[in-house]
């Protein structure tokens, strides 16, 4: 990770608690990135983004708001990001995926909080994260009551706006998500002090779709007999997502995918012959949540796809782009983020279990883990359920309760081998 300390000092960030971090991050980056054999060559543009992603892309967005530009910090795959960047600033991801930033949220919320949230209110509590330290709004939703309660607390100690979400999908709620869209379009143009137009909106809308379009190409490799880059590869990429300037990632990831077609064409396969296929669904793995994926791929088998808001839900559906009203467009944004979701928060939710039974059957996968962030109580709860789904359709199927935390490793590692092993067996 190159020196940043005087831009972290600038951004009045805790520098000497956050070295703790950077001294981690590239020994943990490498023992699950770096070890891997046979990695396509267009990655080192991921593992350059990874190794200074404290660095580069903040100091692009503190560039970005010297010459007048807002930018918009979001946790939640709900939250339009087309209309963010349609109005002339730039949404990014916010720090939510490590162990470390647990202990700095539990001193503002439960210990039985999910670690999701305990790391985001850490990253900006503890001041050891730029993203929280550079944004000038905070967008929070209500997915979940651990989420809302803890948007309270960060309101606080931060500019925050609450993008509020319906609990069924009747029309009625539609109706209500919608007019969320229109108050949210509102805000955006307060912060940015520019007005909302058809043609920026249609931009804004193909720009993004242009990203999940790359997204669903790099995904596609994995349903094939031959696999050209590994889960753990893949899993990297969506969590940059969340963060990098989207044309340039888009950009990116296509030259990857030209690399993968070339891997194709010679018969490449990061896995061997034998894999046992596996998907994951539930409860997302945000950077630098890696464990999973690690401790599957080094037992032996091919992590082939995520049912995650860090998966499938994050790219598969694209906004219809036939719109030329600024209405029709916010028409087409409620159907992808709110009918196109099928998230937890969710009643009923019978469609997130048929997506899992639907992507497993594309990815071609011999069982499912379904993953739940522990204290998370929508996932948990949802989890008895797709267990029993699964098993009528004879797909085998283990459920996992986890944190952040390295405590569970081994016996995560006994679990999922014995998995494995039905998986071989069967």
């Amino acid at each position: 990770m190159a020196d940043n300390r005087k831009f972290w000092t600038d951004l009045g960030m805790d520098v000497e608690k956050h070295d703790l971090l950077c001294e981690a991050l590239p020994e943990a980056f490498g023992d699950v990135y770096l070890s891997q054999e046979n990695r396509p060559e267009k990655m080192d543009y991921f593992n350059m983004v990874v190794a200074d992603i404290h660095g580069i892309r903040p100091q692009e967005l503190v560039e970005f708001q010297k010459n007048g530009g807002k930018v918009v910090g979001t946790f939640c795959i709900h939250v339009p990001d087309e209309i963010v960047f349609a109005l002339g600033a730039i949404n990014t991801g916010l720090c939510s995926g490590s162990q470390f930033w647990v202990p700095g949220g539990e001193k503002v919320l439960p210990s039985a909080t999910c670690p999701l949230i305990k790391a985001s209110l850490g990253a900006r509590f503890e001041r050891t994260c730029p993203f929280f330290r550079l944004a000038d709004l905070f967008v929070g939703e209500t997915t979940c009551d651990g989420k809302k309660k803890a948007w309270e607390v960060l309101s606080k100690d931060a500019p925050m706006y609450i993008f509020d979400l319906p609990q069924m999908k009747r029309d009625k709620d539609r109706e209500f998500f919608k007019d969320e869209v229109r108050r949210y379009i509102k805000r955006i143009e307060e912060l940015t002090g520019n007005t909302l137009t058809k043609e920026g909106l249609k931009d804004a809308i193909v720009l993004i779709n242009n990203k999940r379009r790359a997204l669903q190409r790099l995904n596609a490799f994995r349903t094939l007999e031959n696999v050209p880059i590994s889960g753990r590869d893949v899993l990297l990429i969506t969590q940059i997502a969340f963060y990098d300037d989207p044309a340039r990632f888009t950009q990116k990831l296509n030259e990857l995918c030209d690399e993968l077609d070339e891997r194709v064409k010679n018969g490449v396969s990061v896995y061997p012959k034998d894999a046992p296929r596996v998907m994951l669904s539930g409860t997302p793995l945000s950077i630098p949540n890696w464990k999973l994926h690690q401790i599957i791929e080094t037992q032996g088998a091919a992590v082939v796809g995520e049912e995650m808001c860090t998966g499938s839900r994050y790219f598969e559906k694209l906004v219809d782009e036939s719109g030329e009203t600024i209405e029709e467009m916010i028409d087409a944004l409620t159907d992808r983020y709110m009918s196109g979701i099928n998230c937890a928060c969710y009643t009923p939710n019978d469609e997130r279990i048929e997506d899992i039974i639907r992507l497993s059957k594309y990815f071609k996968a011999d069982g499912v883990i379904d993953v739940n962030l522990k204290f998370c109580q929508i996932y948990d709860t949802e989890g008895i359920e797709v267990e029993r789904r699964l098993k009528e359709e004879n797909i085998p199927v283990l459920g996992i309760e986890t944190d952040y935390s390295d405590n569970d490793a081994e016996q995560l590692k006994t679990r999922i081998g014995a998995f494995l092993e039905l998986l071989k067996d069967a």
